[in-house]
């Protein structure tokens, strides 16, 4: 884990100001080396007007320090304009898949790219205000750009020694009246998932958890409506050494789910239960 202990900055004890000189023909000698000393910050706090570095130069520690998430938002806004780069395979943990897809929409076309994208961005924020450090896969929801693959994706965790990592995804059932969220862990697979497969189910149990306090539903078409999911079958699971569970947020074909996805109240309710997931998987 990379969560490391809160180290405040070295503090600043204030000098104290000299007293009245009895002789008032010291008094020229001395104010040079007044000046000098208030320059070097020597009597910061000690005169009237300036600040105390004791009082300001720390800061309380937050809920989050030392803490690294990874937020992988799925897919880019632009993988259709890349078909060669998104369709070539790459390693997904013992075998071969393509190194990424297009993702899904709304049926009015809204972009699943997008809404991976607002959300990553409205869960970042929050989590920096509570000490995190956040790193996202992309860096961008664009048409001109595609990617990253999803092996790229599974080792994110790793690279960035992160505490945890949350893949952000919206799913495209076209099952009649399919809808909610599900969680995806991985599957226990020896030379692959060993070392996160326990807490990843941890992680996935928490998440199910504050969706549900969130009055999100569980998905009824999926996992027999249990809200977790396991796979064997995803790169972004089987190659990561954090952490890491994979949301499908809701089904983007239904026109609940994507009323609730798409407008910025119901991103607000996926972001509180992402960010109480994390403060609780990590407490």
């Amino acid at each position: 884990m990379s969560r490391l202990p809160h180290r405040l900055g070295p503090s600043v004890v204030p000098a104290r100001v000299p007293a009245p000189l009895a002789a008032p023909l010291l008094a020229p000698l001395l104010a040079p080396l007044l000046t000098l000393a208030l320059a070097a910050g020597l009597l910061v706090g000690a005169v009237p007007g300036t600040a105390s570095a004791t009082t300001t130069g720390t800061r309380a520690a937050r809920p989050l320090d030392g803490v690294t998430v990874v937020i992988d938002p799925g897919h880019q806004l632009g993988n259709h304009n890349f078909p060669d780069e998104i369709n070539r395979l790459v390693n997904a943990g013992g075998f071969k898949k393509a190194c990424n897809t297009t993702g899904t929409a709304t049926n009015g076309g809204w972009p699943e790219a997008t809404f991976t994208w607002q959300l990553a961005v409205r869960v970042r924020k929050q989590l920096r205000r509570l000490g995190a450090v956040v790193r996202l896969t992309r860096h961008s929801n664009s048409e001109d750009e595609w990617g990253p693959c999803i092996n790229t994706r599974g080792r994110a965790g790793a690279k960035y020694d992160a505490d945890l990592m949350i893949s952000l995804h919206g799913d495209g059932t076209t099952v009649k009246g399919a809808r909610g969220f599900h969680v995806i862990r991985p599957t226990y697979r020896k030379k692959w998932t060993a070392d996160i497969f326990k807490p990843s189910r941890r992680l996935a149990r928490v998440l199910r958890h504050t969706l549900v306090h969130q009055g999100f539903r569980k998905a009824n078409y999926v996992a027999g409506g249990t809200g977790i999911d396991a796979r064997g079958d995803l790169g972004t699971l089987n190659l990561s050494d954090v952490p890491t569970v994979m949301l499908e947020a809701g089904n983007m074909r239904n026109k609940r789910d994507a009323r609730l996805m798409h407008r910025a109240k119901g991103q607000k309710r996926y972001t509180v239960a992402l960010v109480r997931a994390v403060r609780q998987f990590t407490d």
